[in-house]
């Protein structure tokens, strides 16, 4: 399987580059989860981190990608998928 070095921002990975696999795409995934195991077998807590593209110049960034952490720990990112054809979303004052 193919993988791709990533850098991890915030969070208890930050500023760790680690090998994520890459889908058929050729991309890591959009999120990417965590599991960390509680000590004493409590419950185990999920970090999670979302998929962007690095914001440093290119001839300075050590990957094209970097997962940020997201506190709130939302599985899915912001707005989905956007297909030209979706109906828009009413938020009630169209």
């Amino acid at each position: 399987m193919r993988h791709e070095d990533t850098e991890f921002v915030g969070g208890p990975l930050d500023g760790k580059v680690l090998a994520v696999l890459t889908g058929t795409t050729g991309q890591p995934p959009r999120v990417y989860s965590v599991p960390v195991p509680a000590p004493e077998g409590g419950p185990e807590v999920v970090h999670v981190y979302h998929r962007e593209l690095n914001p440093a110049p290119r001839a300075t960034r050590r990957t094209r990608f970097v997962f940020v952490y997201d506190p709130e720990g939302r599985r899915k990112p912001d707005g989905g998928l956007k297909w030209p054809w979706s109906k828009r979303r009413s938020n009630g004052t169209d």
